[in-house]
């Protein structure tokens, strides 16, 4: 029997309260050490753990991830750490676990920060530790889904050749005026509506500029979402999967009308880090568009629900052939935790148990060079995601 393991969770927000909860009662650890360098978040999040799981499991921790010593001192006690700050603080993260001798995930979200991390694989396995970058909902989830899809592809004896993935979080009832809801950090949703995307196309990896290429899916008792390009969906996984598929692309989805939305505040240079000179003072324009925009979009409860569509299609003997993984998860009243805080602390929460047990060798990991993204999803529907399969064949189905 192995001994019960003490994991960290560095920031104390939303997600990752929601990866302490699940660290908690899915493995039954000695410990779960809860970082914010504001105590009294720390403090409320070790609270709730503590009241959903009945026992004494969460203890809150004063400090601030930006202060590498004290980190590394932190990350030395704990066998394995959830990352769930700002992608801007990961690398440092990053480095302060190797050097603390520590495996950790991250919610990642931004590319550029993952093929740095990838630098330190050589650091990593000489520190016996491993790092896993991009887990959560979004690059996490939905690329283990799509990776499921293709493996279920190989053991079928197909040729695979295109990869899409759909996903998104929207409130169940869409609040006006803008329909949405913010279930995460204010500066990650501009990065993902900024810059390009990393996709596939004919075989090569190729940069897309978000918001654009608008399309419609449909989800059986939602109904019609808008779907367009994002960036940091994709993770790492088009240069893993390059030469091997025609295609493979993440779009993100929402309601109808949030794509023309936010594409204005976009095109009228909001999202723009570059500062203005306005009435002799210095104002840069994303700091006044989040001013702004976060309050209106901002709910201390949201009741949520989150979509994610992979569908791997292929070639079979001259014929076509499609594995379509979907998964649809809601709110959760009974714990109070929303779909976007579910799938997220979740799917870290997954990984990082996986790290604790030996699970996946030392280094710096994407997830596609972790363990069988069909066994993570059978883990995972055994955690209560209603993640459903469709196989079709001798036909190439419609997105929606």
């Amino acid at each position: 029997m192995t001994r019960p393991f003490r994991y960290g969770v560095i920031g104390a927000g939303r997600q990752g309260c929601a990866a302490a909860f699940w660290l908690a009662v899915r493995d039954a650890p000695d410990r779960v050490l809860v970082l914010d360098s504001h105590i009294d978040i720390a403090s409320r999040a070790a609270e709730r753990v503590n009241q959903l799981t009945g026992r004494d499991v969460a203890s809150p921790l004063d400090g601030d991830a930006g202060d590498t010593r004290q980190l590394i001192e932190t990350l030395a006690e704990v066998d394995v750490a959830v990352c769930a700050v700002p992608y801007s603080m990961i690398l440092g993260c990053t480095r302060a676990a190797i050097e603390a001798g520590t495996s950790m995930v991250d919610l990642g979200g931004h590319t550029e920060t993952v093929l740095r991390q990838l630098e330190m694989d050589n650091a990593a396995k000489t520190a016996g530790v491993t790092i896993v970058p991009d887990c959560g909902m979004g690059p996490g989830m939905g690329n283990t889904m799509g990776l499921a899809a293709l493996e279920r592809l190989d053991l079928d004896a197909a040729t695979p050749r295109e990869l899409r993935l759909w996903e998104g979080g929207i409130p169940i009832d869409p609040p006006p005026p803008w329909g949405y809801v913010a279930s995460f950090n204010i500066e990650g949703l501009t990065n993902e509506y900024d810059g390009q995307a990393v996709f596939l196309r004919d075989g090569r990896v190729t940069k897309i500029d978000a918001l654009t290429e608008l399309e419609h899916v449909t989800f059986d008792g939602i109904g019609i979402l808008e779907a367009f390009v994002t960036s940091g969906g994709t993770s790492t996984l088009p240069y893993a999967l390059e030469g091997k598929l025609e295609i493979f692309e993440n779009k993100t989805c929402r309601y109808p009308g949030h794509f023309e939305r936010f594409r204005a505040f976009r095109d009228l240079g909001l999202f723009s880090e570059e500062p203005l000179v306005i009435d002799g003072g210095w104002v840069r324009p994303r700091d006044l568009y989040h001013a702004l925009l976060e309050p209106q979009i901002h709910a201390d409860q949201v009741d949520d629900l989150c979509v994610i569509r992979a569908r791997a299609t292929g070639d079979k003997n001259g014929t076509g052939i499609a594995v379509t993984p979907d998964l649809v998860d809601r709110h959760d009243p009974e714990t109070g935790f929303s779909a976007m805080e579910r799938i997220t602390g979740g799917h870290a929460a997954l990984i990082a148990i996986l790290l604790a047990q030996g699970a996946i060798p030392t280094g710096v990991r994407t997830l596609d060079k972790t363990v069988s993204a069909l066994a993570l999803l059978d883990e995972a529907r055994a955690w209560g995601f209603a993640i459903t399969e469709r196989v079709d064949h001798d036909t190439n189905p419609p997105t929606g």
